[in-house]
């Protein structure tokens, strides 16, 4: 049983580096156009000009974003869908590709907590 799983979980894991994870990459230059379009006024840098603690940044979101720890990209899809308190609900502005590439975007960048370094190839 426990081989049975063992390969299950490696297949899982190869599936989503070899289709999802470039899926993702590809996405991530359309997301920062978007990003810098619609978010960084209030996001600036993975700040936020309005209320300082709920910034962007992988410790906020893990605080402040329901699921974050679980399920990272669907809770910001969620937050950017929807807004909440002061942030607006972009599900009319941005269509579901948009919204997906600007959350793509927002995850990789909390997960460098927002630097510039490029990653290497």
């Amino acid at each position: 049983m426990r081989i049975i799983l063992l390969l299950l979980f490696l297949a899982i894991a190869t599936f989503k580096l070899i289709f999802i994870s470039p899926a993702l990459a590809a996405e991530l230059p359309a997301g920062e156009k978007i990003f810098n379009n619609n978010c960084a006024s209030c996001h600036i840098g993975g700040g936020n000009i309005l209320i300082t603690e709920k910034t962007l940044k992988k410790e906020a979101l893990l605080k402040y974003l329901e699921d974050y720890d679980t399920n990272s990209i669907q809770a910001i899809i969620h937050q950017v869908q929807y807004g909440k308190n002061a942030m607006p609900a972009f599900k009319d502005k941005l269509s579901t590709e948009e919204i997906l590439e600007v959350a793509a975007y927002i995850f990789q960048k909390a997960e460098q907590d927002w630097s510039n370094l490029e990653k290497e190839g």
